[in-house]
């Protein structure tokens, strides 16, 4: 499942969820990766020199800072969208159902993504899970995406705690060769260069 690299060129990229919301929650300084931004914006610089497709993808929900009339609820600031990039706006797990996303990548002939973002075992995996069932080829670039420790909560009290490692790991099993090829970043941005010779 989505390991041929062949349709490369059909391919566009979705940085999901990059936004300052996260940063408002003191969860921030426990995230699982903190080069997730330089890796997002290494793909974005080698989708854009390759002529192909970035979206971007806000969501927004009921807590205080998700919310769209929240200064938090916009994307940080590394990423600058150009004119031609659309970003999009959602208010469920996945990027498809309540966005335009898939007209927009069906009228610009995309047929693989890339999944970048936060957070992985949310609206990453959620968001491949669901691209991959509507016949995308899916490329998810783990070190492009990040996550929390998870809480185990009974009665209201904390018993444990499922860690990040974990986390990463249970993501790249149930998702590779089901739903997506799981790629680094440095892979992806050399598959993508070798486009260009």
């Amino acid at each position: 499942m989505a390991t041929d690299r062949s349709n490369l060129q059909d391919s566009a990229l979705l940085v999901i969820d990059v936004q300052d919301s996260f940063k408002a929650s003191p969860r921030w300084e426990r995230r699982s990766n903190p080069q997730l931004e330089a890796n997002v914006d290494r793909l974005v610089q080698a989708y854009r020199g390759c002529g192909l497709p970035v979206f971007f993808v806000l969501h927004s929900d009921r807590d205080e800072a998700f919310r769209s009339t929240s200064p938090h609820y916009k994307l940080m600031d590394f990423l600058r969208p150009r004119p031609e990039e659309p970003v999009l706006h959602k208010v469920t797990r996945n990027c498809f159902t309540s966005t335009p996303l898939q007209r927009l990548l069906t009228q610009l002939g995309v047929r693989r993504l890339a999944v970048t973002g936060i957070q992985m075992e949310q609206c990453c995996e959620t968001t491949t899970r669901l691209a991959a069932d509507l016949g995308y080829q899916v490329d998810f670039v783990l070190d492009a995406t990040l996550t929390f420790p998870i809480a185990h909560m009974v009665d209201g009290r904390q018993v444990g705690e499922l860690g990040v490692a974990e986390i990463a790991e249970r993501t790249c099993f149930v998702l590779r060769d089901r739903f997506a090829r799981i790629v680094a970043t440095d892979q992806l941005v050399g598959e993508l260069q070798a486009l260009l010779k």
